[in-house]
């Protein structure tokens, strides 16, 4: 039998108790379940239930965060076993198990070609358990791999003997049949913009592979990459001192360079497993060539260093992404920072016109470091993006359920729902021909570094906007503004309506109606892809807006007329509201207004002169007759 006075906090204590240990899912259920077979009340349940859901979401998040923290730790593995110099083999193998182990896959292998031979081998496996594919030949272009090394980009198939877009051969299809391959992924191996071997993973069953993945196995093929190129560098260079014995001070000189890089390297990895920042890497760059580097992100604004016109180094940055080199632009050396063919950035090198293969090698191995703490960044950023997204749907779904909650909630996640915010609605300017999730990503990239929040929520992105202290926080501005470059970063006209500033969970939900209305009101005027909001659409701001400001719409239409008979002492006003309620007419209107006609039309002409040659138009007409009777109805 059950005390009446029982409370829920044993149960919450051995939620805790089993978050801490890294209990599985299943065990958080049985929490619940023993506190109804004690016969606990139903509010206790309830408490239960709900403390259960949250123990859940946390042990995801927790889980999410130790895979994540799983990946890296394996790239800066990677990276240490880069910098140690150890033998190829050893390092291939490394990254292929790594690759396995990160994407979950069956087997991961990586292939070279073989120059004598005229055909691709099987370097490294992992996971095979088929002698018929471990020693497995591909002729050059044939199968996946062939794809990948003719096109220098990642492929995919969720099923490989289905997918026809590669040249299938009796040997390759053999071979993967008998190691029961399905699904496929082959990313490139480059060097100088060069494919020099192919990274894959597979599994024996279908299944599709993220974009994550596909740019975490990149940049482990970017370290084997580093690795067959390093060792091919020593090889070389043993090559030159065996046959070059006349020439033993230039040997010296090249195997100073070779060990400055090698140093190099091992600096810059230091600093990126002792937690180091892009500017950081950058200082120490710049002190390692003698020269200035500036750091800039996908959208050319500088992270480090000195900013650079984005417009006059676009062509040098797309040289270096298709060599997967850098390049000499005037005095300024200029690296992509890439992350398979994604584009996190570029780093730009000035002082150094002069800059010799090995600097110029060293310059762009600081270019893949950049690009790893860059992932990380981005990585650490989406998850916190995520988390603040479920707040947002939240809030916008049920604001009134626990405004409290849903306050403590956000200030735990570095939202303060209490402070002033512009709420921002986007929508694609053509839905039939855009990608939401394109925008949904344009939307985090144009919060980034902000304490902005944003999340899909029906048919838009809505992006809740902190308004800076100090300043007014304009919703047209900000929507016109955003419209600009969100349209920019997803590659497609985007419609934006803003509404607020707006504070706490109840006004931020009626901010997000109206900024809707106004996309709507947008579309419906034909002015889809330009950003506004309610308070500057005319008569359609009054009829959309929460706040219904007629003062503001009525002196803002009939404001120069206003003011000219206030000074003047006419009856600009009076006169057009006879016009107007005349139907146009002037015999009738000199008549209401007991004037001679002429009257009327040096009025009139007075009229278009103070609004414009427009004012007769139908649309603007629609709006002077609203304010008109606005003005009436309050008495003006």
């Amino acid at each position: 039998m059950t005390h009446p006075h029982e409370s829920a906090a044993p149960a919450l204590r051995r939620l805790l108790d089993l978050l801490a240990s890294g209990a599985a899912t299943e065990d958080f259920a049985d929490v619940l379940a023993d506190a109804r077979r004690r016969g606990a009340p139903a509010a206790v349940l309830a408490e239960i239930d709900d403390a259960t859901w949250q123990a859940l979401r946390v042990h995801r998040t927790l889980r999410q965060h130790r895979r994540r923290e799983a990946e890296l730790t394996a790239l800066f593995d990677t990276a240490g076993d880069l910098a140690a110099s150890r033998e190829p083999d050893t390092v291939l193998q490394a990254i292929v198990r790594r690759a396995r182990m990160l994407l979950g896959t069956d087997t991961a292998y990586l292939t070279l070609p073989d120059e004598t031979a005229g055909d691709t081998y099987m370097r490294v496996t992992d996971g095979s358990v088929s002698v018929l594919f471990q020693t497995l030949r591909l002729s050059l272009g044939d199968g996946l791999g062939g794809l990948v090394a003719q096109t220098a980009r990642p492929y995919a198939t969720p099923d490989y003997r289905a997918d026809e877009r590669f040249h299938h051969t009796g040997t390759i299809d053999a071979g993967v049949l008998d190691e029961g391959l399905v699904a496929i992924i082959g990313v490139p191996l480059l060097i100088g913009g060069q494919v020099i071997g192919v990274l894959f993973a597979a599994d024996r069953t279908p299944r599709a592979f993220s974009p994550d993945e596909v740019a975490l196995l990149c940049t482990l093929a970017a370290h084997a990459a580093i690795a067959l190129d390093t060792a091919k560098s020593l090889a070389d260079t043993r090559a030159a001192l065996a046959e070059l014995n006349t020439a033993n001070e230039l040997v010296r000189a090249h195997s100073a360079a070779v060990q400055r890089a090698e140093q190099a390297h091992d600096r810059l990895t230091d600093l990126v497993l002792r937690g180091a920042e892009v500017p950081d890497v950058a200082a120490a760059v710049a002190a390692l060539l003698g020269g200035e580097i500036a750091v800039l992100d996908a959208e050319g604004e500088p992270l480090a260093g000195r900013s650079a016109p984005a417009a006059e180094l676009a062509g040098a940055v797309a040289a270096s992404r298709t060599e997967g080199r850098s390049v000499l632009h005037g005095e300024l050396w200029v690296c992509a920072v890439l992350a398979g063919h994604d584009a996190l950035g570029t780093l730009v090198l000035r002082g150094r016109p002069d800059l010799d293969d090995a600097d110029r090698r060293l310059f762009e191995r600081a270019g893949v470091v950049t690009a790893l703490l860059l992932l990380l960044r981005r990585s650490v950023a989406e998850t916190e993006n995520r988390i603040r997204g479920e707040l947002l749907t939240d809030l916008l779904t049920a604001p009134e359920r626990d405004p409290a909650g849903l306050t403590a909630r956000g200030r735990r996640l570095g939202v303060d729902l209490a402070r002033p915010h512009l709420v921002l609605v986007a929508e694609p300017a053509e839905p039939a021909g855009a990608d939401r999730g394109r925008l949904a990503g344009a939307a985090r990239r144009y919060l980034f570094g902000s304490r902005g929040v944003s999340a899909e929520h029906g048919e838009a992105v809505v992006l809740l906007v902190p308004v800076e202290a100090g300043t007014a926080g304009d919703p047209e501005e900000t929507a016109r503004q955003a419209a600009e470059q969100l349209a920019r970063l997803a590659g497609f006209p985007v419609t934006v309506g803003g509404a607020g500033p707006s504070a706490g969970p109840a006004a931020l939900a009626a901010a997000h109606a109206e900024g809707l209305r106004c996309v709507r009101a947008l579309r419906v005027l034909g002015r889809a892809g330009e950003g506004s909001s309610a308070r500057t659409l005319g008569f359609l701001g009054v009829l959309l807006g929460d706040g219904h400001d007629v003062d503001g719409f009525v002196g803002a239409t009939l404001g120069p007329l206003l003011a000219y008979d206030a000074r003047r002492g006419t009856e600009l006003v009076r006169t057009l509201r006879a016009y107007f309620d005349c139907g146009g007419s002037l015999t009738r209107a000199k008549d209401e207004l007991h004037v001679h006609v002429n009257t009327v039309v040096q009025r009139l002409d007075r009229v278009e002169a103070l609004l414009g040659q427009d004012w007769n138009h139908p649309e603007r007409s629609l709006e002077l007759r609203l304010a008109l009777r606005l003005r009436l109805l309050a008495g003006g």
